[in-house]
């Protein structure tokens, strides 16, 4: 399954801050990380919904 690369820098930015802590500290739940992800970066809706659809379906997000 190919992965839809998104086109909002902030959310670029915010896949990127989530893959940085996850790698730094995997224990930390990923719901939590996309909801402080889509704060941080001031995410709409609709790509706080990708976020987290995208970090719960690749645990191994590349950063």
């Amino acid at each position: 399954m190919s992965t839809v690369i998104p086109q909002g820098t902030a959310l670029k930015k915010a896949i990127a801050w989530v893959s940085e802590k996850r790698q730094a500290q995997p224990e930390l739940n990923v719901k939590k990380l996309a909801n402080d992800a889509c704060l941080q970066f001031d995410l709409s809706p609709k790509d706080s919904e990708f976020l987290l659809r995208f970090v719960k379906e690749n645990p191994d997000t590349p950063s």
